[in-house]
């Protein structure tokens, strides 16, 4: 049920952490508010007692979404929520601060599309206007308010967001293509002779950095620090604050250069553009689509790839039930979307939402991955999408995804790319070893090692070129009823590099000479890669398929 509720005096309901009473008096000295979480019931079925040591329950009894049970199974968290408390279920942020979460499908679309009743505007929020959260917070990137499209309603949300919509809907697909094929050659080519790699370290968190920034005309920006920061800014960790103003140094010199010498970079397009957007809010909107568009394209890549690798590693089961690659981005996009949950929610006035009153001032979690799930909507979780594009993946209402059409363009050339360069390749690990690391808002997949016959290196003419022959008696996607390619990695590997944090965390880093060869040989185009690519690392997981 979803129902606005007249404005009035009233008690919150019971499981209700969200809801901060109005504090009385002045406090004696200047000590940050904190929430009372006393009034909070247990969900029914749950014995307090037996919960006292548990990381993954904090003030208030409530589950903590940055706890060891989301970076371990963060599905798994959100059916535990849904059991407790139904469709929408109070959660506790970093530093334990309160809030909803919407899990269900219905539930996730009303919040979208009633910006009457949910703003993205998060000043809106009681607990930032009472002082409990501050620019400090470890999501103040996420929710602190910034003169973007994704935090203003109405006329001044259509101003903003017309120079993305026609910026992001002309690009040139030739160009589009042109660039996926440089950085594929840049990042594949000195793999080939190996025989293996790891697709998620080596290919899919990397290409869409690539192709994204050469398309804003910002390809000078890529580098480690660049990829980090980017990645590290919506994790709700403790650094995003220094990460975000990292990249808003570098998006705000780029805004300055443009508005200096315009060109047809991204930059000066929005500058340019009727809407007559400010140099603040240009540095501000390249850095909330650059880093929206690489973080869901980075994970909807892998996560189809991983889709395509488990489909062709079980080809003698499944018979005739091959995926194709746009049947296995919309498959990716329902069971892994790219971002899993987003905060940017807050009520205007107090609701009703699946059987929850959450009152005015309450920050509100939109779960897309949980509402993927809901059986109201899919029944059968097993069954193949099709065409079913109902998912919650790029968000809904007038808030939804300005970039989805791009996104899916720079997926499927992806793939296309990666699957012309190694169309035998196969999953060097049982699916079952492969793994996610999961935050605040998204689940990524760690590692994604696959094998694939040794071929020579091409020439850099030879970009833009497909049906290279293969090796003598190579069987591309030869049907098996087992997993002949598969390694297993005994469990005490596997342990011990775990308990190190992760597999391409534990990197040989040995020799020094050779590493700062490779940086000063990207730099200077040696090989034919592009400026500013990054040296390989070597993960344990590739060192150990190299023995």
């Amino acid at each position: 049920m979803t129902t606005p509720v007249p404005p009035g005096p009233g008690v919150p309901p019971p499981g209700c952490p969200a809801h901060v009473p109005a504090a009385s008096g002045t406090p004696a000295a200047p000590v940050r508010p904190r929430p009372d979480y006393s009034g909070v019931p247990a969900p029914e079925g749950r014995d307090p007692a037996t919960e006292v040591d548990n990381p993954n329950i904090g003030p208030g009894r409530a589950r903590r979404l940055n706890g060891p049970d989301a970076e371990r199974d963060q599905q798994g968290l959100y059916d535990t929520l849904r059991l407790e408390y139904g469709e929408v279920a109070p959660v506790l942020l970093p530093r334990d601060v309160p809030a909803w979460l919407v899990l269900g499908h219905e539930e996730t679309r009303f919040v979208c599309a009633h910006p009457d009743l949910f703003t993205t505007d998060g000043r809106e929020w009681r607990l930032l206007q009472d002082g409990t959260v501050g620019p400090e917070h470890p999501m103040a990137p996420i929710f602190m308010w910034q003169p973007v499209c994704a935090f203003v309603e109405g006329e001044e949300h259509e101003r903003l967001r017309e120079p993305l919509e026609e910026n992001l809907r002309v690009t040139d697909l030739r160009e589009l293509r042109r660039l996926v094929q440089t950085g594929t050659y840049a990042l594949l080519n000195d793999l080939c002779e190996e025989g293996f790699c790891d697709l998620t370290e080596d290919y899919c968190e990397r290409l869409p950095m690539i192709v994204l920034l050469g398309l804003f005309g910002m390809s000078h920006l890529y580098d480690d620090r660049f990829l980090e920061a980017a990645r590290d800014l919506i994790k709700g960790t403790e650094t995003a604050n220094a990460s975000n103003e990292h990249l808003m140094k570098l998006f705000r010199a780029e805004v300055e250069r443009a508005r200096v010498e315009p060109g047809d970079d991204f930059a000066s397009q929005l500058l340019a553009h009727r809407a007559g957007m400010t140099p603040r809010e240009v540095s501000e909107h390249l850095r909330i689509v650059l880093i929206a568009a690489y973080e869901t394209t980075a994970n909807l890549l892998a996560n189809a790839m991983r889709i395509l690798l488990v489909q062709m590693e079980v080809r003698g089961r499944v018979g005739a039930g091959r995926l194709n690659i746009y049947e296995a981005i919309e498959q990716a996009l329902w069971d892994e979307p790219p971002f899993s949950a987003m905060l940017g929610r807050y009520a205007l006035r107090d609701v009703e939402v699946g059987g929850r009153l959450i009152r005015k001032g309450d920050a509100v979690m939109l779960g897309y991955a949980a509402g993927n799930v809901d059986t109201r909507v899919r029944p059968d979780l097993e069954a193949p999408v099709r065409d079913n594009r109902s998912h919650l993946a790029f968000g809904r209402g007038p808030h939804a995804c300005p970039g989805q059409y791009l996104g899916r363009q720079l997926c499927q050339l992806a793939l296309d790319d990666l699957l012309a360069w190694l169309p035998d390749m196969r999953l060097a690990v049982p699916s079952s070893q492969l793994r996610w690391s999961g935050s605040l808002l998204s689940r990524h997949l760690v590692e994604l090692p696959v094998r694939f016959e040794p071929r020579s290196q091409r020439h850099e003419e030879s970009i833009g070129t497909f049906g290279v022959p293969l090796p003598k008696d190579t069987t591309v996607f030869a049907e098996s009823d087992g997993d002949p390619a598969a390694v297993e990695i005994p469990d005490p590997v596997l342990q011990a590099e775990r308990e190190a944090g992760e597999w391409r965390a534990a990197r040989e880093r040995s020799a020094a000479e050779r590493e700062r060869a490779e940086r000063e040989e990207s730099a200077a185009g040696a090989g034919g890669q592009s400026p500013g690519l990054l040296p390989r690392p070597r993960s344990a997981v590739r060192n150990r398929l190299r023995r």
